[in-house]
């Protein structure tokens, strides 16, 4: 009978810790998908500049940013760290959202900090 009731407790304890590891992949996946599409949104903020007769897309860290929070405000899912674009034709975007487990349990800190860091680059062809 101990034996079974042992048994019984470490089952529910793993349980517990899976279904809080679960929902931890599932935050930082919304995450990355968050960033991916602050860094697209962020990419499709270009100005348009003609350079020797040819069009160019140009990115300026202002309006990378601009962008990103927009669409990240509409999303209501992460927040922005940093928008800015490294060579003005890529748009650099990093986000963080907080995860706190669904199940307490004594295994699992009470929550983090995720990040995530996407890229998206713009081009006219």
């Amino acid at each position: 009978m101990l034996l079974t009731l042992g048994y019984a407790i470490l089952a529910i304890a793993i349980v517990l810790v899976c279904v809080d590891a679960t929902s931890l992949y599932l935050a930082q996946k919304r995450a990355d998908a968050a960033a991916d599409a602050a860094a697209l949104a962020g990419a499709d903020g270009f100005t348009l500049v003609i350079d020797g007769g040819a069009p160019v897309a140009q990115l300026t860290d202002e309006r990378v940013a601009a962008q990103a929070a927009e669409l990240l405000d509409a999303l209501g899912t992460a927040r922005l760290v940093s928008a800015s674009t490294p060579d003005g034709v890529s748009a650099r975007v990093s986000v963080e959202v907080d995860w706190h487990p669904p199940v307490l349990t004594v295994f699992v800190p009470d929550g983090w900090t995720l990040g995530a860091t996407a890229t998206s680059r713009t081009a006219l062809r």
